[in-house]
């Protein structure tokens, strides 16, 4: 393998594939995935995952944190950094592409088991009328979303902590039906459990502009109170901060919709 070789574009949209839904701390050589998928690309493990920390570099979630040597971001990796963020859906379509191109297994089965572990909110799409083609697609974007946001929060609940991935969920904050710029974009999702993602979805609790969780006031009323386990699981996370992830923090301008069109409490 010649390391000098430029990356093609299908090589780097296994790359942006890889960054998007693997944990930073698992960005490196030893890792037994980037070997895996080293080998199909060809290239080596240690110029791929110094391919996802170029990536990194663009990702304001990662630098804004003060890591230090990530640098190397190429004006390709740039503009398709860009690309990405503009147009999420035709992305990921053009990411399953290049997988089986090299023949990179794309399980559909895996992708239908998806939504065994999905709310409402997590529905991407109704089905009904669509064509096996778009149902395909959509399936694709809602698998790519879901690993997306549970591997940014390191598949664990944002609130509380569960780590379960049957019962976490890749919440949207601003639904599906509402904007399809975003309807896949990571910063437009959370990783909650199932009872957070159905109280969010309903508009019981919210985030503030600090990341803190806010009850709307009508569920702080002494009936709600009288139910232990409501206080246990909803009320007693009043004011606490979340668990920010370490890639694709919530965008505000999606939090700031939340709290105005959705959250039933006072803003």
């Amino acid at each position: 393998m010649n390391e000098k070789t430029s990356w093609s574009r299908d090589q780097l949209l296994i790359a942006f594939k890889l960054y998007c839904q693997m944990p930073f701390g698992k960005m490196h050589s030893r890792n037994p995935k980037i070997i895996k998928y080293a080998n199909l690309i060809n290239r080596t493990p240690s110029a791929l995952a110094m391919k996802l920390t170029n990536i990194a570099s663009l990702d304001p979630s990662i630098t804004s944190t003060g890591r230090r040597g990530l640098t190397g971001a190429s004006s390709t990796d740039r503009a398709m950094w860009t690309e990405m963020k503009n147009d999420w859906d035709t992305f990921i379509l053009e990411i399953y592409d290049a997988e089986k191109k090299f023949g990179i297994s794309n399980d559909l089965n895996e992708i239908n088991k998806t939504e065994k572990h999905i709310s409402d909110s997590e529905t991407l799409v109704d089905y009904t009328g669509k064509n096996k083609l778009s149902e395909i697609n959509a399936r694709i974007g809602q698998n790519f979303f879901r690993k997306s946001v549970l591997s940014a929060y390191n598949s664990k609940c944002c609130i509380t902590g569960l780590s379960i991935p049957q019962l976490l969920i890749a919440s949207h904050i601003i639904p599906w039906s509402t904007d399809n710029k975003n309807r896949l974009n990571p910063r437009n999702g959370l990783c909650l459990s199932i009872i957070h993602d159905k109280a969010f979805d309903m508009g019981i609790i919210t985030l503030s502009e600090k990341y803190s969780v806010k009850v709307a006031e009508d569920y702080l009323l002494e009936t709600f109170l009288l139910d232990n386990f409501f206080v246990a699981t909803i009320i007693e996370y009043e004011g606490k901060s979340i668990n920010l992830p370490e890639k694709f923090v919530p965008e505000q301008e999606f939090l700031n919709y939340h709290r105005a069109q959705i959250f039933k409490g006072k803003i």
